[in-house]
């Protein structure tokens, strides 16, 4: 197993990375939030002026038709994606993926078990859009529900993190043990904890140097020095 996590723009850090080097992506990319709307269950009483805003990260202006070739072009082919998603900008995604040479599989549904206040019904779930590129391989696990039931993570380490748990449901069924899982924007490095409890590579970029420090903290302690290194998709010593 080998874990590379890297600390800057990932448009710029995957453009060294070779192309149709990643056997899987799943990420959850920053992007506008409902104004007024939150991520505690305290119906958004204590959110900052920027949350209130729909504006939760200092750096969400990137839209997905930035990155999402870039994307495509790293994924190998057959290789599977998996793109968090949120109501407000359900529409705006579908609209790129539908214009991009990815091919939309499904969008799937995460129940996060918790209510979160709105003005117009409360909300607990959230889409997870499900791509692939080229020939369409089946998952491991034909049984599993496209509806997805993981807790929200009470203490939050970041305002969108997401569950360990469904980072592993979908790591699980879209790739093997060896194989090389990439999350763009990692955030507070859920799904780098869910490909190392599955024995995947993974290699993880964070534009923010404070959830860079937290997910460099979650993932790598319990790994060896021979682990946490750079992989040779970059065209460097591994």
């Amino acid at each position: 197993m080998s874990i590379d996590l890297r600390q800057g723009d990932c448009l710029e850090i995957m453009s060294g990375m070779d192309d149709s080097s990643i056997d899987l992506i799943v990420t959850d990319p920053p992007y506008k939030v409902t104004s007024r709307g939150g991520y505690t269950s305290a119906g958004g009483m204590m959110l900052d002026s920027a949350m209130r805003s729909g504006k939760v990260f200092k750096e969400n202006s990137l839209k997905i038709r930035d990155w999402l070739p870039v994307l495509y072009d790293k994924l190998k082919e057959s290789g599977h994606c998996y793109i968090m998603c949120n109501n407000k900008n359900l529409a705006d995604f579908l609209a790129a993926v539908t214009d991009s040479e990815f091919h939309l599989v499904k969008t799937m549904v995460w129940a996060k078990n918790n209510k979160i206040m709105s003005q117009a019904y409360m909300s607990q779930t959230e889409f997870i859009l499900f791509l692939r590129k080229g020939r369409f391989v089946r998952i491991n696990d034909c049984g599993s529900s496209d509806l997805i039931h993981a807790d929200n993570p009470k203490s939050k380490l970041h305002p969108s993190e997401k569950p360990v748990e469904l980072m592993e449901y979908l790591i699980k069924n879209s790739s093997q043990e060896g194989e090389l899982v990439c999350d763009p924007f990692m955030g507070s490095g859920s799904t780098g904890v869910a490909a190392k409890n599955l024995n995947r590579r993974f290699i993880g970029i964070e534009l923010d140097q404070v959830y860079f420090d937290i997910a460099q903290e979650r993932i790598s302690p319990s790994v060896s020095n021979s682990e946490l290194g750079q992989l040779d998709i970059f065209g460097e010593q591994a």
